[in-house]
């Protein structure tokens, strides 16, 4: 069975723990406390805050002996009682070397220390004076230190890899131990121009981790934030913050305890500020997707060069990861059933107007540099169709062109409804644009005739011949028209169809002169639809008619309703396009292998009342999805996407709107024609052998 570090996750804690002053026995119990609790979650990386052994504010006392000898003593008490403990943790700790104090982080791993990392930075202004008391690690390189009657790495220039055991062994399994890395500094560290992390990240570390006391005034959480989110986008990492909170010296300072995790920018967790109690903030943080953003980006790479390689200069410690007996599946973080679609409501209705500015910008852009005088396009009725023409309209009043020069033609065929004809001639005398109606009927009729097509004889056979011919006739109509007409035909399918294939090849609807949708997927189209109608785009007899197409099922029309009414459905025949973006958008923006984008889509769609869900989504549509059926349309997914790339590789221009990318040849998404899926869908099979 799949479990997170098999899918590639590291689960990562940020400790608040209490703070004995000057007591490290004291804090050894607290750490501990907390350690065995991270322990009781399957946390793999717990990162406690600086100096947590003998409490940061504790000014001159960091260079009395009888504390730094019993620090030294309560280290050798963490190492005893951990031996048996499988998460990694690290905690902070003043250690004499040389004739020194340093500030230091060191990390623990079942009854061993791994290493100790100094601080570099120390701050000096404001409240803080810590070159009174602390050494910098500036500079050291290949040193050691003994602690706890062990000589141990020690110095900046350490980065810890896990070496193996991240799954069961001989198991099949998509995530890889060595994407578990990570790299320490501490506290102001961070607050630099150039914090150590920046190296660390080029050297290898996927998870970034910061070692602070972190005192509170108004407004700092708010910088806090800002810097953890900038630093893990930036670096194209997690970033693991932990901060000193109840029973540090209020003397002159107060500390609220917040800890948080941030990957690629977004925030996974974060602790409950002023808590008088200890807290963990817990995360499972995806390795995976950070190192194969880092694949995808030559930009990191080519920082590491112009550094000079910083790998060359760190020394990797390495640490063997063991799986556990009980693995943990609880997945603990975010996880957006719609992943092109935002949970929040603010950042929906941002995403929203940037992907409605986007392709009205681009059409304009298109049209002005067009010859003609109109756009062509068919209106069905349906929500793809529908926000073409809304897009259409709003480029036409943005170059001051008339809306009639938007020629609107619905061509109904054998299966076409009377709710969606109706819609259709509703929405172009709404919209005033041009409107007229071509019959296919008779044409489709007479060239499944002169094929010998059995339909032509009366029998009800409804081939892919029988829907391609209506489908290919109405493009063809619509580019004579164009000629006809001084115009250029705008293209109303949408990614989710191009992923699909789910599209006439050539003369059909994968044809326009611009395509206009192609770049959004069709679980957004709906919101863009209601966005339009909440921020009233357009005069209120259009807002009228757009609310009753978002109740239009999703169909084809090319095949007669059934003996009990039921119309032709697309998702019937092909699957839920909700489960076929979230496919496509972990495939394509991130390279996912199947087997976790089938974990990943379990974890979102297996409890339709965990989790949040789009503003405006209604409970109705909120539906669930076993693993079984996950399985069935991600093979199938698969399939048609490998299969449908010879469509994609012809397709006209269309601009790019959503981050989780496009599917242009000429843009984010280039592949032969004649690949296979075997690869891929081996990959799925040997990771979910019983459930073929």
């Amino acid at each position: 069975m799949m479990n997170n570090r098999r899918a590639g996750f590291v689960r990562v804690a940020t400790a608040t723990p209490k703070v004995a002053l000057a007591d490290p026995a004291g804090n050894c119990r607290f750490v501990l406390d907390l350690v065995r609790q991270a322990e009781d979650e399957r946390c793999d990386l717990v990162i406690f805050p600086e100096l947590c052994m003998s409490g940061y504010a504790i000014d001159d006392l960091h260079l009395q002996e009888a504390l730094l000898s019993g620090v030294e003593a309560a280290l050798a008490t963490l190492k005893a009682e951990t031996a048996e403990i499988d998460c990694t943790f690290v905690v902070g700790a003043p250690i004499r070397r040389n004739g020194r104090v340093y500030n230091a982080a060191l990390v623990f791993r079942r009854g061993t220390i791994l290493g100790a990392v100094p601080k570099v930075f120390l701050p000096n202004y404001r409240e803080f004076y810590e070159k009174r008391w602390f050494a910098s690690g500036h500079g050291l390189r290949g040193l050691s230190v003994t602690l706890a009657g062990e000589a141990i790495p020690f110095g900046p220039d350490l980065v810890f890899r896990a070496a193996n055991g991240g799954a069961d062994e001989g198991a099949a399994t998509a995530g890889r131990p060595e994407d578990f890395c990570f790299h320490l500094e501490i506290c102001e560290d961070f607050w630099g121009p150039a914090p150590p992390s920046n190296r660390g990240a080029l050297a290898g570390a996927t998870i970034l981790c910061n070692l602070s006391a972190s005192n509170i005034t108004v407004g700092k959480a708010a910088d806090r934030e800002i810097l953890c989110a900038s630093q893990s986008m930036r670096c194209m990492s997690a970033y693991v913050y932990s901060a000193a909170g109840a029973g540090e010296s209020t003397t002159d300072l107060a500390w609220d305890g917040q800890g948080s995790i941030h990957e690629l920018g977004d925030r996974l967790a974060r602790s409950e500020r002023f808590a008088d109690e200890p807290r963990l903030a817990i995360a499972d943080v995806d390795v995976m997707r950070i190192r194969q953003e880092r694949q995808r980006t030559p930009t990191f790479n080519d920082a590491a060069a112009f550094a000079g390689h910083p790998e060359e200069a760190f020394r990797t410690v390495s640490f063997d990861w063991a799986p556990r007996a009980e693995p943990a599946t609880d997945l603990k973080r975010p996880l957006r059933r719609f992943p092109y679609v935002p949970n929040d409501p603010a950042t929906l209705d941002q995403d929203c107007y940037e992907s409605f500015e986007i392709q009205v910008d681009g059409l304009k852009r298109r049209a002005q540099a067009t010859p003609g005088t109109g756009l062509v396009i068919g209106i069905s009725g349906g929500l793809d169709s529908t926000h073409a023409l809304i897009v259409a309209a709003k480029a036409c009043d943005r170059l001051g062109i008339p809306r009639k020069n938007i020629l609107g033609f619905t061509m109904p065929g054998f299966a076409t409804g009377e709710t969606t004809k109706s819609n259709a001639w509703r929405l172009m005398e709404a919209f005033g644009i041009t409107a007229e109606e071509i019959d296919i009927r008779p044409a489709a009729r007479q060239m499944l005739a002169d094929m010998g097509h059995p339909f032509a004889k009366g029998e009800p056979v409804y081939d892919v011949t029988f829907e391609n011919v209506q489908a290919g006739l109405r493009t063809d109509y619509l580019f004579r028209l164009a000629n006809q007409r001084r115009g250029f035909v705008l293209g109303t399918g949408d990614l989710s169809e191009l992923a699909l294939g789910w599209c006439t090849y050539g003369v059909g609807d994968q044809m326009s002169h611009y395509a206009v949708n192609a770049g959004v997927p069709k679980t957004l189209i709906q919101h863009l639809i209601r966005w339009s109608i909440a921020t009233r785009q357009f005069e209120q007899p259009a807002l009228d008619v757009l609310a009753d197409v978002l109740d239009t099922e999703i169909s084809p029309e090319l095949v007669p309703a059934d003996a009990d009414g039921k119309i032709q459905s697309t998702q019937d025949m092909i699957g839920p396009y909700e489960l076929h973006d979230f496919f496509l958008f972990h495939m394509l923006r991130y390279g996912m292998p199947p087997s976790k984008i089938a974990y990943l889509a379990w974890q979102a769609w297996r409890d339709r009342e965990a989790g949040d869900w789009p503003a405006n989504l209604s409970k109705d549509a909120r539906n669930q999805y076993d693993q079984a059926t996950i399985l069935r349309w991600l093979r199938a997914f698969l399939r048609r996407f490998f299969a449908a790339q010879f469509k994609r590789s012809a397709i006209p221009n269309g601009v790019k709107v959503s981050a989780g990318g496009s599917l242009s040849p000429r843009g984010d998404w280039r592949m032969p024609s004649d690949a296979t899926a075997a690869a891929w869908l081996a990959e799925l099979d040997a990771a979910y052998p019983d459930e073929g």
